[in-house]
């Protein structure tokens, strides 16, 4: 996979109030929801979905698109990657980043997304595409704040409690379609680090939570581009001015500092493997970075831990 640099899509950023990472799969975007349980699966509006994809996601009855937004939830734990991943998630960001939702129906979403996150998902399917779709979600509120504080808090820990729950490592099959369950967690991960109303509590969750499924324990070796997901949050929490040098020069450390318990020579390849993958395109990217003070703090620290990880 060829490496891309975060900086020439900075500007996107700041101008669009998004972010893509060329080369990598899209899919691959808590613990105290405002409701314990998910409310009754309904039937997914696939037919309605493919006639509003049809017109390009207009609906012209304000009223309509927003009970369809609600009833697409459904669809996200179907086992029809198209129900999944072409319908709902498609219209979904659609129609959030249009600003075609109301704020009633944004918060209504979060709810549902947030206890979908930790309902029983036999079939692996339904959290991770909460998560999807509850990136947006964040991403709402970081482009036009309508949470409060408290939401806000609530927020970020449930989708960084999921990240540190994730066991799921499946990717894409070619009949099932994407799980990508870690990818899709740093996908919120991102809109969080990139949101200013966040402080450095909720940056040591994130920090937290990435640093728990960089190199998780166990034998699974990333491949469907997780390490350049996980990375994308942490350049961008490198910019903040909640974390010292010093909390960086910590993290880093015991990211990199070999595991405790003797493991397998499988487990350690793996460990090595999924450590590169995220601290190589992370050096390459603070490598190209114009901000100096996240230059000169980072670009060390990675190299120190990339040694380590080559050890």
């Amino acid at each position: 996979m060829q490496l891309t640099s975060l900086l020439s899509r900075a500007a996107a950023i700041a101008a669009l109030g998004t972010f893509s990472l060329a080369g990598v799969p899209r899919h691959a975007t808590a613990a105290t929801p405002e409701t314990a349980t998910a409310p009754a699966v309904a039937a997914c509006p696939a037919a309605v979905l493919r006639n509003a994809k049809a017109g390009k996601w207009q609906v012209d009855d304000n009223a309509r698109r927003q009970a369809l937004a609600l009833e697409a939830v459904s669809c996200l734990s179907s086992p029809d990657p198209a129900e999944r991943d072409e319908l709902a998630f498609e219209a979904l960001q659609a129609w959030m980043r249009a600003d075609k939702l109301e704020t009633a129906t944004v918060q209504e979403l979060r709810t549902r997304l947030a206890a979908q996150l930790q309902a029983p998902d036999p079939q692996g399917f339904a959290r991770p595409f909460a998560a999807l779709v509850l990136a947006d979600v964040a991403r709402v509120d970081r482009i036009k704040p309508y949470l409060s504080a408290e939401q806000r808090a609530q927020l970020a820990g449930a989708t960084t409690n999921y990240l540190r729950s994730v066991n799921d490592y499946r990717g894409f099959d070619e009949k099932q379609g994407w799980r990508h369950g870690v990818a899709h967690a740093a996908d919120i991960m991102l809109q969080l680090s990139l949101n200013p109303a966040l402080g450095r509590a909720e940056h040591e969750q994130i920090l937290a939570a990435i640093a728990s499924q960089v190199a998780p324990q166990g034998e699974h070796f990333y491949h469907y581009g997780e390490g350049e997901r996980l990375m994308a949050p942490i350049f961008y929490l490198s910019r903040a001015k909640t974390l010292e040098c010093s909390d960086w020069d910590r993290w880093f450390a015991r990211l990199a500092a070999p595991p405790a318990s003797a493991s397998t020579q499988q487990a350690i390849l793996a460990r090595k493997h999924n450590l590169n993958g995220f601290l190589q395109p992370l050096y390459i990217n603070i490598s190209e970075s114009k901000d100096e003070a996240q230059r000169n703090c980072l670009k060390p620290l990675v190299l120190r831990a990339l040694k380590q990880a080559a050890a």
